[in-house]
């Protein structure tokens, strides 16, 4: 019972020391006009909806993609993948960029007038500017 007990709460700490997500930001180039945007908005690009704005994905395997997609399209990474590969595969769209990580999202946005992607948003500075908080 004991050792039962001392699994239950190990397991517990465990968990309590593994951080949820934090909140994901959702980042364009400094100057470019756009102040701010609804979810709705944002999801539109990264579900090839609109090509005003070139999206800038996160590595497939990493946590704030899946935490991005999740909190702002309302699809599971798996889902907005077979979308796109609909939209590519009839010449409708090109794949979103894909870079290494939110350092890599951060140079491509402030880079391109034009870019749209999403970081941690611990990760902001002042290389980008947020327009769309995912909690």
């Amino acid at each position: 019972m004991k050792q039962l007990i001392n699994a239950a709460i190990a397991a517990a700490l465990i968990a309590a020391a593994v951080p949820a997500l934090a909140e994901v930001a959702v980042v364009v180039n400094t100057k470019a006009a756009e102040a701010s945007m609804t979810k709705e908005q944002v999801a539109q690009f990264f579900l090839g909806k609109s090509t005003a704005m070139t999206p800038i994905d996160q590595p497939e395997d990493a946590p704030v993609r899946a935490e991005f997609y999740k909190k702002v399209t309302d699809k599971d990474a798996s889902q907005a993948k077979a979308l796109w590969s609909k939209l590519v595969f009839t010449g409708k769209a090109t794949m979103p960029k894909e870079v290494a990580n939110s350092a890599a999202v951060k140079a491509a946005v402030a880079a391109n007038p034009k870019a749209i992607g999403y970081i941690e948003k611990s990760a902001v500075d002042g290389s980008v500017k947020v327009i769309y908080t995912a909690q």
